[in-house]
């Protein structure tokens, strides 16, 4: 039993590991952002960083990324149900870090 606890928490932590994806969770947990709200709501992540970590997070379901066929091309990016469920817990860490840091 501790084994299948230790390679499930090992999976869930490889999917929000990382400096921005809990960022980016916290954030589309108020609703669907487009890529460069997400930008500005995180100044401090790169460009190279952002895609990679929303495309990771979307090949781990964790984000939909919906694209507009507009001319400019629109893209918004939301929580998926899996997101969703993940986000009080990442709720629940901020308002730890706000108690003890």
């Amino acid at each position: 039993m501790k084994e299948a606890v230790k390679c499930s928490l090992e999976s869930v932590l490889q999917m929000i590991a990382g400096k921005w994806k809990m960022i980016i969770i916290w954030h589309l947990g108020s609703g669907k952002k487009r890529y460069g709200e997400l930008k500005k709501l995180i100044p401090n992540v790169n460009e190279k960083m952002l895609i990679s970590s929303l495309r990771e997070l979307e090949a781990d379901m964790l984000i939909v990324r919906k694209a507009y066929t507009n001319i400019p091309p629109k893209v918004e990016y939301s929580l998926s149900r899996q997101g969703k469920s993940l986000s009080p817990l990442i709720c629940a860490l901020n308002t730890w870090g706000k108690k003890h840091l």
